[in-house]
């Protein structure tokens, strides 16, 4: 089934208590296509970037399956670029710089060869970008995933509303589920958020796992404890890479299959942390895709 991803293709630069990186690639849409590229390989890619972006990462989208017919190469202009410092935790940290420069006035074209897609996964970009690319498709997807953040909620609430009023899947974090809903109970918060619109939510809680709602039922898969962490970005949207790229796989968006790409999206994350950047996902083996989902089962299985 064929996929459509929209988002960020960006630079980032990071520093954790285990190391510090110059300018490397990142981007929500470099790591979930990457990410559901290992379940499907009707990958299509829309997003944009400067002349200054490294030609070898769009061969490596390519060599994983990924059009990138829809990637725009703005001339003469600069990538997006994020730089941040995580604090010994690893779950907080701080924004060092931001520099929009071409994501500022971004305008997704669909090519024609990516409409009638099956799957849509909206990237976290700004909530009138992620409307325009719902509204440019000439047939409405079978299923569209939405990420987001507290900070559109902070600066663009009534479009983020509308946003999520139009999608099927919400993805966002513990904090930003509590921050849209205003309740504190994620059981509570999960109700208030469906109303919204969206049929099933996805919260995030970094190395605590993940949780789905739909309407009464719940579903928690956990985090695998790993010996090495050296870099959360992007791992969230490694995880929504995929969850979807799992359900395009399958063509199966039962609740019940929904549960198995929590745990398939997990387990890509898991990948993602142990190296900066996207690192480590840009060329993992199916034994190891396959040795790493047997860990998640043997970590939950028990009998009564």
């Amino acid at each position: 089934m064929s996929l459509l991803v929209v988002g960020s293709v960006a630079f980032d630069a990071i520093e954790t208590p285990f190391g510090k990186t110059d300018k490397i690639v990142g981007g929500a849409a470099s790591y979930i296509a990457l990410a559901s590229s290992y379940f499907t390989q009707n990958v299509n890619l829309v997003a944009v970037v400067g002349d200054d972006f490294p030609n070898d990462f769009i061969s490596h989208l390519n060599t994983h399956g990924v059009n990138t017919e829809g990637l725009q190469v703005k001339e003469g202009e600069k990538s997006f670029f994020w730089s941040g410092k995580y604090h010994t935790d690893m779950n907080t940290r701080d924004t060092l710089t931001t520099e929009l420069n071409v994501l500022g006035n971004f305008d997704p074209i669909i090519p024609d060869s990516y409409q009638n897609c099956d799957y849509l996964m909206l990237g976290n970009l700004t909530p009138k970008v992620q409307q325009t690319v719902i509204e440019r498709l000439t047939k409405r997807p079978k299923l569209i995933v939405m990420d987001t953040m507290n900070f559109w909620m902070e600066i663009a609430m009534d479009d983020l509303r509308k946003t999520i009023s139009m999608v099927d899947v919400l993805t966002i974090n513990d904090e930003e589920a509590r921050q849209l809903s205003g309740e504190y109970s994620l059981v509570k918060a999960a109700a208030k958020i469906q109303e919204m619109g969206p049929k099933y939510l996805i919260i995030k809680k970094g190395e605590n796992g993940a949780l789905l709602f739909h309407g009464k039922h719940i579903f928690f898969a956990p985090a695998l404890p790993l010996e090495e962490v050296f870099d959360p970005t992007g791992a969230g949207d490694t995880f929504a890479g995929g969850f979807i790229g799992y359900l395009a796989k399958t063509n199966d968006i039962s609740f019940d299959n929904m549960k198995n790409a929590i745990i398939y999206g997990s387990a890509m994350a898991s990948f993602c942390v142990e190296r900066f950047g996207t690192e480590r996902i840009v060329n993992l083996s199916n034994d190891e895709l396959k040795i790493r989902i047997s860990e998640f089962k043997h970590l939950v299985k028990f009998d009564l």
